[in-house]
């Protein structure tokens, strides 16, 4: 059985002011996603599925219409903020949506087989497509998940902070736990830092390995998104800003010994546009891609 790639796709894109998911990058106006759905194709995956926001789908849509739907089988997922699911009856105000663990979560009903979760607007590179197929064809399993690691000075904005998952890792390569660190950026002497909640500065390593978001899983981390979620909404009733992150899931399955994780490392450059200034930069990136033969000069 082939592999799911599951791309989310329903950010506000409120850093780039604007739907940075379509926004044309490559040399022929292709967008960042259409160069992981290329990756994954070659890779060997048999379905994307994209989760959107209801807002979006008529551009979304619009924007892909026809390039590799003869390629790999194309399915949808909505999220909203109250995008319903099994158990919980209603929701409460929210300001922003529920975060990165309840888009896969709305997901449930169109993935039965091993599965990629990756964002809409970064670029991972073609071995980490390849890394990943391996691993979901080969390895995955209910009790043995996996991610990219990606090296943190690969994957900084010149133009910002950025947000990543601080990954802590075993002798055996075992994630033991991976912490969302946010505004992570470099200080005027190039020192690698993110602020704590008191303002406090705290340094970290820039070779320390990191999530961009890109795990593989199997089907069975569906049924503890689904578990974890129903209590996180209960206890954040009275938080209109709290988020439920991937992460959040993956540390409560490793804490209680319910899977083992493997990082898999990758040293490519992560290209993204977290901000409207990324976007030069990661366009150059692509015409050197395209020149250096990585991709044709026309994807489809």
């Amino acid at each position: 059985m082939k592999p799911t790639l599951l791309i989310l796709a329903a950010g506000m894109g409120s850093r780039y002011g604007g739907l940075k998911q379509i926004d044309e990058i490559g040399i022929n106006g292709e967008a960042i996603i259409e160069y992981s759905i290329y990756d994954a194709i070659r890779a060997g995956f048999g379905k994307v599925v994209f989760v959107i926001r209801k807002s979006i789908e008529v551009p979304f849509k619009a924007k892909f219409a026809g390039k590799f739907e003869d390629k790999i089988e194309v399915q949808y997922a909505f999220q909203e903020m109250d995008t319903p699911v099994a158990g919980l009856t209603e929701f409460p105000p929210r300001e922003k949506p529920w975060g990165t663990g309840h888009a896969v979560l709305v997901a449930k009903e169109l993935i039965r087989e091993p599965f990629a979760v990756i964002n809409a607007d970064d670029y991972y590179g073609v071995a980490a497509f390849q890394q990943i197929a391996n691993f979901l064809t080969n390895l995955c399993a209910p009790d043995h998940y996996a991610m990219i690691g990606y090296t943190l000075k690969n994957t900084l904005s010149e133009h910002g902070y950025v947000n990543r998952g601080i990954c802590s890792v075993d002798k055996q390569g075992y994630l033991t736990s991976v912490v969302e660190r946010i505004k992570i950026q470099r200080d005027q002497y190039g020192e690698v830092f993110y602020p704590g909640e008191d303002e406090t500065k705290h340094v970290l390593s820039e070779d320390v390995l990191v999530s961009m978001n890109y795990w593989g899983f199997h089907p069975s981390y569906f049924d503890a998104l689904e578990q974890y979620f129903k209590a996180f909404v209960t206890e954040n009733q009275d938080n209109p800003k709290a988020e439920f992150y991937i992460p959040f899931v993956v540390n409560k399955q490793l804490e209680s010994g319910a899977i083992k994780l493997s990082v898999i490392p990758n040293d490519e450059l992560w290209y993204g546009v977290t901000y409207r200034e990324d976007k030069p930069i990661v366009v150059d990136a692509f015409k050197t891609l395209t020149k250096n033969g990585i991709y044709p000069p026309s994807l489809w």
